[in-house]
């Protein structure tokens, strides 16, 4: 048992777990946001165009509401943010991808024998296959 709980703790102080915890909160706070757009100011424009407003839209099924105008908000919500963390994952990719340096070729670790055309290490003097001496 004291195994399980020090594996637990190895877990929960990796840096990564760090991350993770700061990006739900962030994640959270941006929710709000994403609400407050739609909530406040697309629902109200496409009740105006379309006449209503879809927090008001409800229907009552032996004596329980189902409130399906939440859900309709609900669905633009995750619509929204699911936009936006494309765009913002597709700038920072575009970025790294722009400012990250290429990784510079792997010198040869072979070369091929002129005599026997075969395949030998790059510091090879005498080729193992067909014994002839390597000239550098």
């Amino acid at each position: 048992m004291n195994k399980f709980f020090q594996e637990f703790k190895d877990f929960i102080s990796r840096g990564n777990v760090m991350d993770m915890a700061v990006g739900v909160i962030i994640g959270g706070a941006f929710k709000s946001i994403v609400d407050s757009l739609v909530n406040d100011i697309l629902s109200p424009i496409m009740g105006i165009a379309g006449g209503m407003n879809f927090s008001d839209l409800s229907v009552n099924i032996g004596g329980a509401t189902l409130a399906y105008g939440n859900f309709i908000t609900a669905v633009i919500n995750f619509i929204i943010m699911a936009f936006v963390l494309f765009c913002i994952v597709k700038a920072i990719n575009t970025a790294h991808d722009k400012f990250s340096k290429p990784a510079a070729p792997e010198a040869p670790k072979t070369k091929i024998c002129p005599y026997c055309k075969s395949e030998i290490p790059i510091d090879a003097t005498r080729c193992p296959h067909c014994t002839s001496q390597l000239q550098d």
